[in-house]
């Protein structure tokens, strides 16, 4: 029995790491290729769950993937307004402008949508159990899994094996260079925002039918994603997804068995391993450019 409920817990917690890494892949990219902290990330997450909330009240949840989309057309224009005016800035200056764009969001979001929290539910079809000997999980709660890790494994194809990842890439390293072989470096950020606005918005609408959709869950988004980030190593995507991981298992077993403790497991695991690792699991130089 102690094993099933172990087994149990730790199923969930994956579940719940790969959110976690959705999340911190769009915050890891945004600071890797444009070197921004984006302290915002957790309102585009709680905003792509308002949006896809309102597609599935309209149209059903056919619509609901518009949402993310929706969401990077926001950040492009978010970022051609008003981040672009801060690379090559000191780091404390994005946070600043980034934390004060977070309360703006939020504040926009109760205003059209209330402050109280909000129903999303899964679509009929994912309402049953799923069963595997000792495992049991929400069908549910394996469809987050499955598009999670496709959605994750599209971005890693993304950035490796097409010529417009290469560019983005190359343009985080040296924009000069980008800029002498005739690419406008200034559209290349703004997707790149794009790019990470939109992945915490897909985190956002798998997050919906899971917790209760509500303006504070951007501060339940961007927490976890700033541990996550900073445990894998600042601008490594590979050690966000090690790092999500292991912070989703974490808290669902400290919630099992030690409750009390589970607000504060991750930031005792992050201290234990900024111990061991000042710079995270896998964290690279960071190259800051003028």
């Amino acid at each position: 029995m102690f094993n099933e409920i172990v087994l149990s817990q730790a199923a969930n917690g994956v579940v719940l790491g790969f959110l976690y890494v959705l999340i911190a892949a769009g915050l890891s990219i945004t600071f890797g290729l444009l070197g921004v902290i984006n302290f915002a990330h957790g309102a585009f997450f709680a905003l792509g769950a308002y949006f896809g909330l309102m597609l599935y009240q309209w149209f059903g949840w056919a619509a609901v993937p518009l949402a993310p989309v929706l969401v990077a057309v926001v950040g492009m224009l978010v970022e051609i307004v008003l981040i672009r005016r801060l690379y090559g800035k000191e780091p404390l200056l994005s946070l600043i402008v980034t934390f004060a764009l977070a309360l703006l969001i939020e504040a926009i979001i109760r205003f059209i949508w209330g402050a109280d929290g909000k129903p999303f539910s899964a679509p009929p079809f994912l309402n049953g159990v799923f069963e595997a000997g000792p495992l049991l999980m929400t069908s549910y709660r394996v469809a987050v899994l499955v598009a999670t890790v496709l959605t994750l494994a599209a971005l890693w194809a993304f950035l490796v094996f097409t010529p417009y990842g290469r560019i983005l890439r190359a343009g985080s390293r040296d924009p000069e260079m980008v800029e002498m072989l005739g690419i406008r470096l200034p559209r290349v950020m703004t997707a790149v925002f794009g790019l990470g606005c939109g992945l915490a918005a897909i985190a956002g609408v798998l997050a919906g039918p899971l917790w209760n959709v509500s303006p504070s869950m951007s501060a339940s988004a961007v927490m976890p994603a700033f541990v996550i980030v900073t445990i894998g190593g600042l601008g490594s995507l590979r050690g966000a997804t090690v790092a999500g991981l292991l912070v989703g298992i974490v808290t669902t077993l400290t919630i099992q068995f030690y409750p009390h403790a589970a607000g504060a497991a991750m930031y005792v695991f992050m201290f234990l391993i900024l111990l061991l690792r000042p710079r995270g699991l896998l964290g690279e130089r960071w190259e800051r450019f003028e």
